[in-house]
């Protein structure tokens, strides 16, 4: 006996592809405005006050703006492909899109783990030679996190395409 009735796994599958391809637009263009402005550079080399501390959460920090929603987008995208495997039309596009929001979310995690504390949350900003190359490397992981994000919007939209097209 099947657990779920292939009409409910379909309607789960576009459910995640809905929540996937939001949180990955989200991500994707915060991420871009974080590049285009220099977002790094300007936290990096604020200094903390008492109305303004140093924390992942403070002035300046795009923690609040991803907070609520980054967290959901590679349980997404792999639930949609869990949910969507047995149709051969829109596995392999299911399965990029997983497999680069897992990237995506593998790299954050480098960033939030080795590089944030040290840039953006330390009691004092650092001195510009100690600044610059961890920046450099903020910079180059990020560009990893973009391309990951906006190969999966691809592939998610592709999915959906196939899907509403055969519906």
């Amino acid at each position: 006996m099947e657990l779920i009735s292939s009409h409910r796994r379909d309607l789960l599958t576009d459910r995640l592809l809905d929540v996937a391809e939001f949180s990955h637009a989200h991500w994707f263009f915060g991420n871009l405005y974080e590049l285009l402005v220099k977002v790094p550079h300007r936290v990096a080399a604020s200094e903390a006050s008492a109305d303004l501390p140093r924390s992942p959460f403070g002035a300046g920090s795009p923690g609040r703006y991803y907070a609520p929603i980054a967290p959901i987008n590679a349980p997404a995208a792999v639930g949609a492909l869990a949910a969507g495997w047995r149709d051969a039309r829109t596995r392999t596009w299911l399965m990029v899109a997983a497999a680069s929001s897992v990237t995506g979310a593998a790299a954050t995690a480098y960033v939030l783990r080795s590089l944030n504390p040290r840039l953006f949350f330390s009691p004092e900003p650092m001195s510009e030679d100690q600044r610059e190359p961890l920046l450099r490397r903020w910079y180059n992981v990020h560009a990893v996190r973009l391309a990951a994000s906006a190969v999966a919007l691809a592939a998610i939209h592709r999915a959906r395409t196939i899907r509403l097209r055969d519906q």
